[in-house]
Order: structure tokens, then sequence, then C-alpha cells
């Protein structure tokens, strides 16, 4: 029998009592959480716009255990959701009420310091920042920083390709990680890549980073480390509307600036942040842009000079430069803080995340104004905007009747006008169960059945992280791979709180 068939109560109450003495065999009797109290823990993650209560939590903390783990789910037909910190905004952690969820917290160690070959080899539950904090004596870090990079965990970042303020120099986490090891549905452990820079062969690392939990689980990390730039210096641009903060920044990129750093917010998100932190942004602006360069002393002063003249030219009505490395972070910590900040002008809000041409931007913002006024919403944008990476945030009110909708609507819309001016529904944030709906407006059904492939040659009974990213699922066998019956699932309506 198993927990995909629909069983009679008893029956499955039976089965679910034989799942959990099964894990309470492999895991300390505390790492398996079967309270029902205890799993309103794990019901969602960041997207908490949908919930479930989860079967059974496992918590492993060791590779054997997640191996044993996997394999006894295989034997039992049971469904995993590997779970890191749950900073996920997309959905992609939201678990299954009839299997697993696999919380990685407590593989939270650096196993090792490698600075003669730039690298560390680190458990998939360690926090992104503490990767940093632990190389910041000798000079170096780790790139790619989340604005949830002080919760959020390096498994979860490989799982959804993570960002940050500073991927559109340093790259995102896949251009940041050199090895990784992986258990995948049944038990099997799978090494990719190692301390070298270069791997042979096919990409799987790449193919994996970004896989949304749906190829393997993650239980060790091999990342790059940087050196720190010599100096760094953070530029504040005031701009009486977002229309020309979004062209002065395609001018910085169009004269052959690449900042370490180049973030855009407007009027509502500036008001947020102001209230909720205070770091000097002026109140009386249509938007910032704030803009960080670095390198030798040198150069950055050149570049410093260069950008102001740019940002002069495309109208702005104030620049300020750091004059130390407080007030560098100072101009960062409101936009780090944008998150929460935005939170006290609105009871609930939807971060949505789209990436398009940077060209695009001003045509983009203008419309999404038109869009959100045309749901009778309203819309906090913060953003990447050197590399077009939006983070629209819509404000609605869950206990407002038909609000939920509306932002859902409005949500799908921007994503809509995303592909439609050549970008892509997602750009960190991963498909997850928020976009899943909408993988139809980017991709065809034989762009949809390749994708599926890869899947299926991973996990063909389609046991790991069901329900994500596809719209629909074809069956292996339909695709003309083994192991499973032709046929396709539909997928139900998800669970609102």
């Amino acid at each position: 029998m198993s927990l995909l068939m629909p069983l009679p109560e008893q029956a499955i109450m039976a089965r679910r009592e034989e799942l959990i003495a099964r894990l309470r065999a492999i895991l300390p009797a505390a790492n398996v959480i079967a309270d029902e109290t205890a799993r309103r823990a794990y019901e969602c993650d960041a997207l908490v716009m949908y919930r479930a209560l989860p079967l059974v939590v496992a918590l492993p903390e060791t590779v054997a255990q997640v191996s044993a783990i996997m394999a006894l789910a295989q034997e039992m037909s049971v469904k995993v959701v590997p779970r890191g910190a749950g900073t996920s905004l997309s959905g992609g952690a939201l678990p299954l009420e009839d299997g697993i969820l696999l919380g990685m917290s407590k593989f939270n160690r650096i196993l090792e310091v490698d600075f003669e070959n730039r690298c560390a080899r680190v458990q998939p539950g360690v926090q992104n920042l503490a990767i940093s904090k632990a190389v910041e004596y000798a000079g170096f870090y780790y790139a790619p920083d989340p604005s949830s990079q002080i919760a959020c965990t390096i498994g979860g970042n490989v799982g959804e390709n993570a960002g940050g303020v500073h991927c559109l120099k340093y790259g995102l986490t896949t251009n940041n990680i050199l090895g990784l090891e992986m258990v995948l549905m049944g038990g099997e452990v799978l090494r990719l890549g190692g301390k070298h820079l270069d791997s042979e062969l096919y990409d799987l690392m790449g193919l994996m980073t970004g896989s949304e939990g749906l190829l393997g689980v993650v239980t060790e990390v091999t990342v790059r480390l940087l050196q720190k730039p010599v100096s760094a210096r953070g530029l504040l641009l005031a701009f009486p509307t977002v229309e020309a903060g979004a062209r002065c920044v395609g001018a910085i990129i169009a004269h052959g600036i690449i900042p370490g750093g180049l973030e855009m917010m407007d009027a509502a998100t500036i008001g947020a942040v102001e209230n909720f932190q205070p770091c000097g942004y002026p109140l009386d602006a249509g938007a910032i842009v704030i803009v960080e360069l670095d390198g030798t002393p040198a150069e950055v002063d050149h570049l410093v000079a260069v950008v102001e003249s740019i940002a002069r030219d495309e109208g702005a009505t104030q620049t300020r430069v750091s004059q130390n490395e407080a007030e560098r972070l100072r101009f960062w910590a409101g936009r780090k803080n944008a998150f929460p900040a935005v939170s006290c002008i609105g009871p609930d809000y939807l971060c949505m995340d789209g990436t398009i041409p940077r060209g695009r931007l001003p045509e983009v913002l203008t419309r999404m104004d038109g869009l959100a006024k045309f749901h009778g919403l309203r819309v906090a944008n913060v953003f990447h905007a050197g590399d077009g990476n939006l983070h629209p945030l819509i404000l609605y009110d869950a206990s407002k009747e038909g609000d939920i909708e509306r932002a859902e609507k409005l949500g799908a819309d921007i994503l809509r006008l995303c592909v439609e001016v050549g970008g892509v529904l997602t750009g960190e944030h991963g498909v997850g169960v928020e976009k899943r709906d909408l993988m139809g407006e980017m991709f065809d059904e034989t762009d949809l059945a390749q994708q599926q492939r890869v899947k299926c040659a991973f996990d063909p009974q389609h046991r790991l992280n069901p329900g994500k990213v596809f719209p629909t699922l074809h069956r292996c066998a339909e695709l003309g791979m083994m192991h499973v019956q032709s046929g396709k699932l539909p997928f139900p309506e998800l669970p609102r709180f």
C-alpha cells in the first residue's frame, strides 16, 4: 500500500504510525516531530499565504541518517519536502499533508576553511552570513548576500540559486560554489565538483543549483571565498521619480561601470524604511538609487566622480558619498531591512520576483503602477536595479474579503509583464508554488516536457518535493522514461490560511 493511494482512514493512521516508528529507529526520538502543535511551526515558509500541516517532521544530523530516511521514503512510497530555514518567498518549502518534512537545520557546521584554495566546506544548515563572519579575520568573505542572509541557509541558497545586493558584480550562488554533496531519492549519496575551479563533462552542479529540492537533498556545499576589496564606497542618489532613477541605472551600466551593488527603492519603501530603521534617506525623493563601487582607492575615487556626474545628468536632486565605513553600511542598512520595514505600511504583503532587461525598467515601473491601480492595491518597489531583478511588494489585507485574490492576480499580471518585455518569471526566489501555474507564460509544452525529463531521471516516482515548479505533472512513461505509468496529475488547489 502507498500513501499516494486512497486508503481508509484507519489504514492511513496505521501507515503513519509505522512511518513514525521507523523514523524513530533512524533518528533520536526528539528529532521526529509527530505532535500536531509542534508540526505547526513547519506549516509554511516565508510565503505565508499558503499553509499545510506536514505528515511528520524529521530532523537528521548526519548524511547516513538522511540517506536512511530517503531510502525509507522510497520503500514506503512517501513524499519528501526538504527545508532549510524556511525563508523561501515562493513556497518552495511548503509541506505536504502526506509527506515527510525533512528539516536540515541541524546540519549547521563549517567543516573546513581552506584559504590556500580560497574555499570552505559547509553543511547546508549554516547561515549565509555565518560564512563571512567566520573568515573575515583573514580578509575574506562569501559574496552572495540575500537580504535574509542573517537567517537563510546555504542549502536553501543552492536550492533557489539565491543572489543579493552584490550579485551584479560577483554573481549568484551558482557562480560561487565549487562542490556539492547530495542524497538522491532512494538514499544514494552523490558528490559533484570539489575544491577545483572547473569540473569536467556535464555541469551537474549547475543543474542542481536552482533545482528547488526536486532532484536531491543537499548535505554539503563547497563555497568560493573572495578577498575583501581594498576600498569600497557607497553613493546615495535621490531622484524626483522612479523613472528618472531607472534611467540613471541604465546610464551607469551603459558607461561600462559594473558596481559592486546597484539598488533602487521608491517613495513608499523609503518612507517605510525611515520609520522602521532611520538611515538618513531623503523623504522628499520619488526614488533613491544606492551604488557601491569597490576596487583600489584610485579606481574607486575615479568611479565615484563619474557616477556622480551621470546622476546629475539624469536629474538627481541629491548625491551623497559615504565618507567612512559606518556611513557606507548605513546606506545599505535600509535596503537590507526593506522587507520587514514594509510591514509597517500594510498588514500583509506579497513579495514578487521577476527579472527584466535593464533598458525596460522605466517602462515596466510605469506599467506596474497602472496595474496596481487597476487591481485597487498599492505596490512598494525595492529591487536589484543593476541586473533588472524586480521585487515589487504588493500590499494587501488578508482579513479583507477578496484582497488575497486581488494580490495574486496583480502578482500574476506583473510577472506576465516581465515575460512580455523579454524577461523571466524569477531571478532568485524560485518558482515554488507561487509561480508554478505561470510557467506556461514562459515555456511551451515541449520546454516543460524536457525539463520534466530531468526530474524523471533523478526522481522517477515523483516523491521529492512534488507540486512545485511544474503546472501539470507528466508521468515519466509519458515522456519516454521508465517506472511510472502514463497520464497526467493535475495539482489540487493550494491550501490557504
